[in-house]
């Protein structure tokens, strides 16, 4: 059940409202393990919307799913030299394979005897061990391409965690495609940057900006990194999915060739991409309020939710009938319902525990409303409440959906629009920067530029815009630190 006791405000401290509100909505909590998370049922079946809006759409791009080992030999990590790198400071490593009993009767340790021969990574991603067995699945053109995805847990040895937003353990989906051709696998890299952006919009109603990644921000062991930024509500930037262009090296470290129509053997081409459980700390940060989460129709586990208030059984049962026949209504027509005639609170304890929970319509049914065929209906995104005949009811609150679920994309769309700006000096920078928000500012392309501005304030380059941002556009300008010249704008901001 919710805990109730009022959340700290946004505006009072924004870190410790977003952790009051994962635990007390239910969604997740911390575990004995440290910097790992429990996710709980109501958070799950958030993430469970997630994958099957996510899943679906990959399928439609030809992708199907697989299942590669959590444990990675060490000795696969160092094939690709940037990749170890990226990875090494965060990775967790199984040495042994056996404990025994403590002679000194402290309970168990390990055995000295059972030491592995090679030493096993436990996947911080899985480029190499797919790259691995993908050398057994391709050696003709026709083998090609292989577009294969698992949805999975990776574990990367963060330091300081958060729920959602930076944990050790998390869960995720990663796309990993082989191709014929440098063309094609670029292609399906911007693709599927695409299938992430249409989600985030349409689903999650996330605004977000596509672009690149710059040479310091980009995956390590990709020629190029895509992705979508988001702003959260506290002006900070939350990558929110990225596509990689791996180009041949993973299929060079890995001696991954495939014969020609030619007869001549040549590298496949590769992308990786994927999302995170991430993306729930970016729907809390982006929608919701100091009453709770704000969820979004589209993604809702429970999209309506009904309450009678009833003084004897006979009312209730009569409520109850109503109710039933509109749920099956709403049922027929994809809408996800919930009647709530339980004993276990009052109805204003239901009330507060539906609004913190951020379901987005909630129905309540009296004495008064039965003997009237009204309902009260309650919108969570603006708060607002009104008496509605229940006659058509079922095409209102389906149309009501589609109007919350514009709305909240709306109100997200228009704090990114006011919390973005131009900047063309770097003391304007300095002095802009700290209230947040995306600031877009010429650089000179150089990472030792990047490097400095971000040791200096913090902010590094999100995105370089491609044609797809929005008033994209070639500008001639100055570096805001060095004043060489620059052909466009890019993106900073602080992030998480």
């Amino acid at each position: 059940m919710a805990n109730f006791q009022k959340l700290t405000s946004r505006g009072e401290d924004y870190s410790k409202w977003y952790n009051e509100l994962v635990v007390k909505a239910d969604l997740a909590e911390q575990s004995a393990v440290r910097g790992c998370m429990v996710i709980k049922p109501y958070g799950y079946a958030i993430w469970e919307t997630i994958q099957s809006e996510l899943d679906r759409r990959f399928k439609e791009q030809g992708v199907k799913n697989a299942y590669f080992p959590l444990l990675i030999p060490k000795s696969f990590l160092s094939r690709e030299a940037e990749h170890v790198e990226g990875f090494a400071k965060e990775c967790a490593i199984v040495t042994h394979h056996r404990l025994k009993n403590d002679p000194e009767g402290k309970g168990v340790v390990v055995d000295p005897d059972a030491r592995l021969e090679e030493e096993l990574i436990i996947r911080p991603t899985s480029e190499t061990i797919i790259w691995s067995t993908y050398k057994n699945w391709i050696s003709s053109y026709r083998d090609l391409p292989i577009l294969c995805n698992q949805w999975c847990n990776v574990m990367r040895w963060e330091m300081r965690t958060r729920l959602f937003l930076r944990t050790a353990e998390f869960l995720w989906q990663e796309g990993h495609t082989a191709h014929a051709t440098q063309e094609e696998a670029e292609d399906y890299a911007r693709t599927m940057l695409d299938v992430y952006a249409d989600f985030a919009e349409r689903v999650m109603a996330i605004p977000v900006l596509k672009g690149v990644k710059s040479p310091n921000e980009r995956f390590a062991g990709a020629l190029n990194t895509y992705c979508i930024e988001a702003m959260m509500q506290d002006g900070k930037a939350l990558q929110a999915g990225t596509s990689h262009f791996l180009g041949q090296n993973f299929a060079k470290s890995f001696d991954v060739q495939y014969l020609t129509k030619e007869n001549k053997f040549e590298y496949v081409w590769a992308t990786s991409w994927g999302v995170s459980t991430r993306l729930m700390g970016a729907l809390i940060m982006t929608h919701s309020d100091d009453n709770g989460l704000v969820l979004p129709p589209h993604l809702a586990p429970t999209q309506v939710v009904m309450v009678p208030i009833f003084r004897n059984p006979e009312q209730l049962n009569a409520i109850l009938d109503k109710f039933n026949t509109l749920a099956s209504e709403l049922k027929a027509m994809g809408i996800r319902v919930k009647i709530d005639a339980s004993d276990k609170a009052t109805p204003g304890f239901k009330f507060a525990e539906y609004e913190l929970k951020g379901v987005p319509v909630r129905i309540a049914m009296g004495g008064r409303d039965l003997e009237n065929g009204t309902v009260e209906v309650a919108r969570r995104d603006t708060l607002t409440k009104e008496t509605i005949a229940m006659d058509g009811i079922a095409d209102y609150l389906k149309s009501l959906l589609e109007e919350i679920q514009n709305n909240i994309y709306k109100k997200a769309l228009d704090f990114r629009t006011a919390k973005t700006r131009e900047v063309d000096t770097y003391e304007e920078f300095k002095e802009e920067i700290k209230k947040g928000g995306f600031l877009l500012c010429h650089w000179d392309g150089t990472p030792e530029t990047e490097e400095r501005i971000k040791a200096e304030t913090k902010a590094t380059i999100r995105c370089i815009p491609t044609e797809s941002f929005p008033g994209y556009k070639e500008e001639a300008g100055k570096c805001i630190l060095t004043g060489k010249p620059s052909n466009k704008r890019v993106v900073f901001a602080i992030a998480y």
